[in-house]
Formats: C-alpha cells, sequence, structure tokens
C-alpha cells in the first residue's frame, strides 16, 4: 500500500461536528460542480446542472488531459470530483488514485490493496469495478475480494476495513457503495457460483455491521414483516420466499445484489434490484424462486423490508434485476406521484410508485422483445403483475439438453448494469442498450462451492432483420412506456449515460467514441475516438470556472469480456465471446482517463 501527504489543496472535509453522512452526500451531490457519488444524486438521475457546455458550443470539445490508470481489463463507473481532488479507481486490483485538478492530473496519494489473484477466476463477467463513493472526509471502496476500505480522503490512510464475503464460495464484488446516514450501504456478486445474494448495512465511521438483508431464505434473514411487508399492495405472507423454492434450494439460490442503489430521504428507503437465481437451468430449481429478479425498498436504519416486487417469476434467461432505479415525480393523471423507474434486463421498462410498489407502467423498451408478450396490469387477473411468457421462448416448457433458438433479448439483457439517464428538462429517460438475441440450452449442474454454477450454454447474435448492429441509444417516455427517439449503434452501448442542463446527452460507445446528442432529437452533435472501447459512464465537474468532462476508456465488461480476457471460444464469456468477436477490429485493451472542455 502506497501513500503520499497532500497539504493545502482546497479539499473542504468535514469534521468531527459534521452531521450524518447522508447530510454531507445530500449537501455534496447537489452541488453540480463536484461528484461524489457513482449516481450523481440519491435519486440516480445521473443529470447535471452545469450548462456551460451545450447544445450551441459542444462540438468544439477539446482534451484537456489525461491519464493512464496502468491496469487492462474493463473500466466500468466514473471518477469522483471532491474540491479540487478527483478520485480514479480501476478494476482489479482495484487501486485508487488521488488526482490534483489543479496540476492536471498529478497523482497525491496512491492505494494498492494486496489482493489474492485467485479470485480473479471467480469474477464472473470480467474484473470490473464500478467505482468509488465518498462521504465525510472518506472515501469507500469495495474491492473485488469483498474487502470494504474507507480511506481517509486527504491522505489515502485506512480508517477502517472489513471484509463482506468470502471469495472461496464464490463471492466477490463489482458494485459501488451508497452512504446513507451513518451508514455505508454494500451488496455482492456472485449468483453465477451459487451463492446467496444479501444487502448490508455497515457503520462509516467504525466498519462494524449493523444489518444483513438476504435475497432469498427465512423471513428473519430476509429482514420481511410477512404482514407488513408487501407486493402488488398484498402482505406477502409468511415464508414468502421458502415456499418458492423446492427444499433447501434456496441455500444456493443466487439473487445477488450487485447493482446501483438509490434512496429516497423523504420516504427514507433505499432501492436496489436482486440478481437471477441459480443455476441458470430453469428445471432444476421449480418455483418462482422468490425473491429474486426483485426490486426491493428497505428502511436504511433496520433494513426492514416495506415492499418488495419480482419481475420474472422462475427466470429462465438469466435475465438480472439489478439495473438502477431513477426517482422522480412526475404527474399522472394530474396528480404528482412519487416514481420508480427501472429498465430491467428482460427488455420491459417499468414505472412504479416508490412509495407503495404499485406498477403503473410496463413496456417493451426494445421492440424485439419476445420472450413475454406482456406484463399483465389487470387488478382482477390471476397473473396480475406477472409477464405472460411465450411458450416458444420458455426455456423451462422446452426442457434440458434443448436449445432455444432466437430469445430476445439475450442474457445480458436489453440493458445490463450500464446506467440510464433522467433530464427534468425534457422529462424524457436516456437509455443505453444492447440489441441482442440469444440461443439458449440449459443442461443439468451440481453444486460445489466456488465453482461455476450456471447450467446453460448460451451464443449471442444482433437481433434479426433488424438494422444489423448490436446497440441502440433510446429516448423513453415513462409515462407512455414509448420510445421517443433512437440512435443505433454497431455495438452494444455499454456506457453510462449523462443528461446536462445545456440539453446534451452523452455516453461512449465500445468501439471508443464518447458522443454527444441532442437531448430533444438525439441528433450526434460531437464524437471523439478514445484509447480504448468505453464501458464507464460520462461525468462532468467545473475548476477554475470551467465545466469539464470526463471518462474512462478500457475494453471489457461482459460484453469486451474476449477482448479483455484473451477468450476465443465463442461460447465462452457466457455467451458473449462470439458475439463481440468483431470488436477486436475497432479496439484493443488500455486503461486511460480522458478529460474534455471547451476552448478558452
Amino acid at each position: 500500500m502506497k501513500h503520499a501527504c497532500l497539504l493545502g489543496l482546497g479539499l473542504a472535509v468535514a469534521g468531527a461536528t459534521a452531521g450524518l453522512a447522508n447530510d454531507d452526500v445530500l449537501k455534496r451531490s447537489q452541488d453540480p460542480n463536484q461528484q461524489v457519488l457513482q449516481t450523481l444524486d440519491y435519486a440516480n438521475t445521473r443529470y447535471s446542472k452545469l450548462d456551460q457546455i451545450n447544445a450551441g458550443n459542444v462540438k468544439n470539445l477539446q482534451v484537456a488531459w489525461n491519464f493512464s490508470t496502468g491496469v487492462l481489463r474493463g473500466h466500468e463507473g466514473s471518477p469522483l470530483v471532491v474540491g479540487e481532488m478527483m478520485f480514479v479507481h480501476t478494476p482489479f486490483p482495484n487501486i485508487v488514485y488521488a488526482l490534483d485538478l489543479n496540476n492536471e492530473g498529478k497523482i497525491l496519494w496512491k492505494y494498492e490493496p494486496r489482493q489474492d489473484s485467485s479470485v480473479i477466476p471467480v469474477m464472473c463477467c470480467d474484473t470490473v469495478y464500478r467505482g468509488l463513493a465518498y462521504a465525510d472526509g472518506a472515501i469507500i471502496l469495495h474491492q473485488a475480494d469483498t474487502t470494504l476500505v474507507s480511506l481517509d480522503a486527504k491522505s489515502g490512510k485506512v480508517n477502517w476495513s472489513v471484509k463482506n464475503g468470502d471469495s472461496k464460495i464464490g463471492e466477490t464484488n463489482t458494485a459501488t457503495v451508497l452512504p446513507v446516514k451513518d451508514k455505508i450501504i454494500v451488496g455482492i456478486s456472485g449468483a453465477e457460483y451459487g451463492i446467496r445474494g444479501h444487502i448490508t448495512a455497515y457503520d462509516a465511521k467504525t466498519g462494524n455491521r449493523v444489518w444483513r438483508g438476504y435475497s432469498v431464505g427465512s423471513d428473519d434473514d430476509m429482514i420481511v414483516d410477512p404482514a407488513k411487508t408487501t407486493s402488488l399492495g398484498k402482505p406477502i405472507g409468511r415464508d414468502s420466499s421458502l415456499k418458492s423454492w423446492e427444499g433447501d434450494q434456496w441455500k444456493t439460490g443466487g439473487g445477488a445484489t450487485w447493482g446501483w442503489y438509490s434512496y429516497d430521504p423523504k420516504l427514507d428507503l433505499v432501492y436496489y434490484g436482486t440478481a437471477n437465481p441459480s443455476t441458470w437451468n430453469p428445471k432444476q430449481r421449480p418455483g418462482d424462486n422468490k425473491w429474486t429478479m426483485a426490486i426491493f425498498a428497505r428502511n436504511p436504519d433496520t433494513g426492514m423490508t416495506k415492499w418488495v416486487y419480482q419481475m420474472t417469476p422462475h427466470d429462465e434467461w438469466d435475465y438480472d434485476g439489478i439495473n438502477e432505479m431513477i426517482l422522480t415525480d412526475q404527474k399522472i393523471d394530474g396528480k404528482e406521484r412519487p416514481l420508480l423507474t427501472h429498465f430491467d434486463r428482460n427488455g420491459f421498462a417499468y414505472t412504479l410508485d416508490r412509495a407503495t410498489g404499485e406498477v403503473l407502467v410496463a413496456e417493451k423498451f426494445d421492440p424485439v422483445v419476445n420472450w413475454a408478450s406482456k406484463i399483465d396490469l389487470d387488478k382482477a387477473s390471476p397473473t396480475y403483475g406477472r409477464p405472460l411468457v411465450q411458450a416458444k421462448f420458455s426455456t423451462d416448457q422446452n426442457g434440458e439438453d434443448t436449445n432455444t433458438k432466437g430469445v430476445c433479448p439475450a442474457a445480458l439483457g436489453t440493458k445490463d448494469q450500464q446506467p440510464a439517464a433522467f433530464s427534468p428538462k425534457t422529462q424524457l429517460f436516456y437509455v443505453p442498450t444492447n440489441h441482442v438475441c440469444m440461443d439458449y440450452e440449459p443442461f443439468r449442474v451440481s453444486y460445489t462451492p466456488g465453482q461455476p454454477y450456471v447450467g446453460a450454454t448460451v451464443s449471442m447474435y444482433p437481433a434479426p432483420n433488424s438494422h444489423g448492429g448490436m446497440g441502440n441509444f433510446i429516448a423513453w417516455d415513462n409515462l407512455k412506456g414509448q420510445i421517443k427517439w433512437s440512435n443505433q449503434e454497431q455495438f452494444s452501448v455499454w456506457s453510462g449515460a449523462l443528461a446536462t442542463a445545456g440539453d446534451v446527452v452523452f455516453y461512449g460507445t465500445l468501439e471508443g467514441y464518447l458522443k454527444a446528442v441532442d437531448s430533444k432529437t438525439g441528433k450526434e452533435l460531437y464524437k471523439f475516438k478514445t484509447a480504448s472501447g468505453i464501458i464507464g459512464n460520462v461525468m462532468t465537474y467545473t475548476h477554475k470556472g470551467k465545466q469539464h468532462l470526463a471518462i474512462l476508456s478500457g475494453v471489457g465488461g461482459w460484453a469486451g469480456i474476449g477482448l479483455a480476457a484473451g477468450l476465443t471460444d465463442p461460447n465462452a464469456g457466457l455467451g458473449a465471446v462470439g458475439g463481440y468477436a468483431a470488436l477486436s477490429s475497432y479496439t484493443n485493451l488500455g486503461g486511460q482517463l480522458t478529460v474534455f472542455t471547451l476552448p478558452n
């Protein structure tokens, strides 16, 4: 571990008299000149009020400076900016750099964890990490080996560290954390290894564990109240999860929690999604497999679940439900309601009342989605809230060792981890998507701790009878459930979107382009090719009165796993290697931060 001293660099760090972490985070996240959370704000909007760079001048953007991370593999997430310091993370081994914005990125300190490399092969889909969080003078890092670390933002000195999981049984980490009040909310990866997913709260000052809520299992383990925790407006009842599994299968049930977290301070609820059940072979786990593939609303102080909604009961396609929950207040039928909008891997975009969990809208955000005809929103129907599965594309009904062909979307979903953005100016959501379908053949698999527990062979390809590419970048109306405009892309758009008050939306492409488009029309206004494919999230900040943009390049992630890990078997990377084989003609490995601004 390497540290360097930092003196007099204008970092306003909260002292011992500071309020709870959410006071600090709330105040700083409302200041568009800096960024303290990967999600920009608690509502996960990824919207910046900065407008110095706008639709009229974005074409003049220039590179201000860049920085090599010194690490290959996929670079997801984004830097943070606090005061006059930038904090940059890498994939495994999860190095943290503190850079001086007054000196074009001079390294002020570097933290390099000592992690056992045996964690690398246990990570499902590249060694990615979705980034740091800042709260009360500390940088919070959650390492691949599940070590949660609090670092002093000034010096890089370790405040505390604690182990959140066990990589020997397949528990790893790829996700960021969310500081809420005096707690750090943390998830876990590893559903492909038969782990049992959980969300945990740690004390922000000491690292002591406060509570842990599992995705599946007993009511006590999940922290649910059978009489008060609701689903679609009704109490979930006793043993709701246990009754939906056969025997003890819930013990290796999956439901990892590796996505993004949102928080509503008024309702005092944290929102997140759970991942796929284990194994991918649905024949081996009869039942709804609750509460995998679900949206949870929990109290951050106690972990108690207020409501839960399962989007894909008895998942047959690996449609993890972990994507971000974007919180907005919008008018429906003339009445303002607290909403939650979620673009699920399964290809449906959901708009819910986040206070009650009522589903208001559920529509396909890619027309090629075919595994289900629709989500039944008739409250009088016996299948209310459930997808109406098309038998032709049911891998369960078709059976083991049968290749179900032409399923849309593919296992990586119509959207994976790449976060969408919302602009209050246009009332539209900007969504990076995968336009990809698959063939899916389940087979019987046995569970061994620490070994892959997948049980399916998958091949992926561009959606047939379409534009030939594997991605679209779309604008979405969450109240009507409609696409407003759509830009075609050759490859999946695996980068997170950023919407700004300058009427510009930014995103990156797998070939390595940073793109700027008009928020109203989608017209391309600017593009610049960076050193490697982009799977990171665009961020913006102000330094010395000038607005800057920053983006991490470094191809990888599930879509780029072939390049990142040097894989050639088309079925490797859970089916992605063959689907994205052409990517090697457009980009190469390399971890780099590129910073842009307008000319003087």
